[in-house]
């Protein structure tokens, strides 16, 4: 298929990182991928070396002809099956484009807060595909009213052969980063407020500590908690024992050095995709159970699900982590689950078959394949 991706929002995000993955996971399927894309940006950047065809574009606003000139353009010139947006800039522009020229639309919500009213009514039932990114993130969609045939679910692809075990490239980051080479380490990934668990995760951790005397927590991201967060640490017994890494957009180094990957949101979240990396690099994930990070491992065998700012099950659950005969096997079984569920031929041929006709089945038959809750 031939397929022109539209992602001109210059913001280094979740969705942004989507975009990129699903590019490239359409070309190894052998799709023909162009990607309309702000210049310069991370997304322009990161797809520069690839086989996809890229295309320099802005919108300003839903109204931007420079805009609109550029995506016509683009499609003239490529003649795509299908128009393909990430993000809400260009919801209206796609749809308005999709219709005068005859070429069907699908769209991605990676967020679970309502649009404004007229594009939440119209934008999933203008555009021919709408992909929510979870099952928790459709249900939300649906409760507002979003016929429940008009939503798809779509999870993040992966990139298997980027995201992998590297033994070697543990050794050299743990160095780099003063840990011993025979230490534990649970890392957290990902921006710092409090909403995302940071604060009773650092108690946890610190629990953890004070039990398993080979215990490293590394703290890789920012935001605005990032220097209270920092301040604790420092003032702690355990302060040694704590690392700090500023967000970096090439994370593969760091996750080598984990043993094992915090996800303790407090805040529900739309998907999870820090624990999908960690686990294609063959490292188990502890996870709240909120939201869409359910849908992200499989409980007891990748990782475990906890209660969302319970200190004492995560300083548990961080404990038994510790142990070899538990966090290994889960690792090996992190990296095929990421494989079974998220790589990039699994979600690039459940993409291309949910664009097929439509001839009365249901989103639910449509991603019977795919991981639920309750595995």
């Amino acid at each position: 298929m031939n397929f022109l991706l539209v992602g001109t929002c210059p913001d280094n995000n979740g969705a942004a990182t989507h975009f990129v993955a699903l590019a490239l996971a359409l070309v190894e399927a052998g799709h023909h991928v162009t990607a309309l894309v702000y210049p310069d940006s991370l997304v322009a950047q990161s797809l520069s070396r690839s086989a996809v065809h890229l295309r320099a574009a802005k919108f300003r606003n839903a109204f931007d002809p420079r805009g609109y000139t550029a995506l016509w353009r683009a499609v003239r010139q490529t003649r795509p099956d299908w128009l393909v947006g990430n993000s809400g800039k260009e919801y209206w522009p796609l749809i308005i484009s999709g219709r005068i020229l005859g070429i069907p639309v699908a769209l991605f919500r990676h967020r679970t807060p309502a649009m404004k009213r007229l594009s939440g009514y119209f934008t999933p039932r203008l555009a021919q595909r709408f992909f929510a990114v979870s099952w928790h993130a459709r249900q939300a969609y649906l409760s507002r009213g979003i016929p429940a045939a008009r939503v798809h679910v779509l999870y993040n692809p992966v990139d298997l052969e980027t995201c992998r075990p590297d033994p070697q490239q543990r050794q050299l980051t743990l160095e780099r980063l003063g840990i011993d080479n025979t230490a534990i380490v649970l890392g957290y990934f990902g921006r710092m407020h409090t909403g995302k668990g940071i604060f009773p995760l650092f108690e946890a951790a610190n629990q953890a500590m004070a039990r398993e005397p080979r215990l490293h927590c590394l703290w890789v991201g920012s935001g605005g908690e990032a220097g209270s967060l920092r301040a604790l640490a420092a003032a702690h017994p355990m302060a040694s024992r704590h690392h700090f890494v500023s967000w970096v957009n090439d994370t593969h180094p760091l996750y080598s050095a984990i043993s094992m990957l915090a996800f303790p949101s407090i805040s529900p979240e739309a998907f999870g995709r820090v624990a999908i990396e960690a686990q294609a690099h063959g490292v188990p994930v502890l996870a709240s159970d909120a939201g869409g990070i359910a849908e992200t491992i499989a409980n007891g065998h990748t990782g475990m699900l906890l209660p969302p700012g319970d200190v004492g099950a995560w300083g548990d659950a961080i404990i038994q982590l510790c142990d070899p005969a538990i966090r290994l096997p889960m690792g090996e079984a992190a990296r095929e689950f990421a494989q079974q569920n998220f790589s990039f031929p699994v979600i690039a041929a459940e993409f291309v078959r949910i664009l097929q006709p439509i001839t009365g089945t249901q989103p639910e038959a449509l991603s019977s394949g795919y991981v639920r809750r309750g595995l």
